[in-house]
């Protein structure tokens, strides 16, 4: 599997109104790194901020791959910051999609919808199904507020309505909403590991200091790497063999998709197998008051 093919495993959100953190941000070694010109930038500094992505995605000095988290598509801010950077984002994230009406004028950039209401998820079928949809990821925290929900099997009801629906409509896996404690590792694992587990795959950050216990959450373990290892054989010796049937060598038979999802488990260890190092300039340019709202509490659902 190709990097191409494989989803990213870690988003990383840096304030568009922080120029300065921009190349900090594509160094930290996040898969994807997303300009926000929505919450983490105050109203007064909106203009600021979206010329600053306009300037650093034009130019594209450190590489990486860049998406932008514009205003509500709705409102003319998010108008306008669409046509700004649907050219030059690699995608972008519309947040607050309620229906597929609102994705039927979108042009340039592919983009990935947050839905972070019930009407979201209400319409997240048809939202995955819209042909200008690269992507559906949940905004938790709105979600949570709107319905009242502090209950985490009530959240993972929702949580698997979108994985279901991104999965009937061929998308990329959905991936995880930020965990808003930057200084609680054990928590993130836990939490990563738990949507792991129906389904979720990969997490967007606020901080690049989450960004190494993300990757060590998603990595495949050791028994499941060997096993994939002992499936692929099979199905390669089964290939030499001219065999139909691929028998492990404790007798049972697997299907092609399972030797499909054992490859990707493979090419997904190697890839997560050597975490890049930190910079430690980026993780001191990255603090919690990174939005300008600042993060919600720890006991709060995480958010987009």
């Amino acid at each position: 599997m190709s990097a191409s093919e494989r989803p990213p495993v870690t988003w990383l959100y840096v304030p568009g109104d922080r120029p300065e953190r921009f190349a900090k941000a594509v160094a930290s070694g996040a898969d994807v790194v997303i300009i926000d010109l929505e919450d983490a930038v105050a109203p007064v500094r909106k203009d600021e901020a979206r010329a600053n992505a306009v300037a650093y995605l034009s130019a594209r000095p450190d590489g990486g791959v860049l998406h932008v988290r514009v205003n509500d598509p709705a409102g003319e801010r998010g108008r306008d910051d669409l046509a700004a950077v649907a050219g030059l984002a690699d995608a972008v994230r519309l947040p607050k999609v309620e229906s597929a009406a609102v994705l039927d004028t979108l042009t340039g950039a592919p983009a990935y919808a947050l839905l972070e209401s019930a009407a979201g998820i209400v319409n997240a079928r048809e939202i995955a199904a819209h042909p200008h949809v690269t992507g559906v990821a949940l905004g938790e925290q709105d979600l949570a507020a709107e319905l009242g929900i502090t209950d985490q099997q009530a959240m993972n009801h929702l949580r698997l309505q979108v994985v279901l629906a991104a999965a009937a409509a061929g998308l990329p896996p959905v991936p995880m909403s930020v965990y808003p404690d930057v200084k609680d590792e054990d928590g993130l694992l836990a939490s990563c590991r738990a949507g792991r587990a129906i389904g979720l795959f990969g997490r967007t950050a606020i901080h690049p200091r989450q960004i190494p216990a993300i990757r060590r959450a998603f990595r495949p373990g050791e028994e499941e790497t060997a096993r994939a290892v002992e499936i692929v054989a099979a199905a390669e010796q089964a290939e030499r063999d001219g065999a139909g049937a691929i028998a492990l060598p404790d007798g049972r038979f697997v299907d092609a998709p399972i030797v499909t999802r054992a490859r990707r488990t493979l090419a997904l260890a190697r890839h997560l197998a050597d975490p890049p190092p930190q910079d430690s300039h980026s993780q001191d340019s990255h603090s919690q008051d990174s939005h300008s709202q600042g993060p919600p509490p720890a006991s709060a659902p995480p958010g987009a």
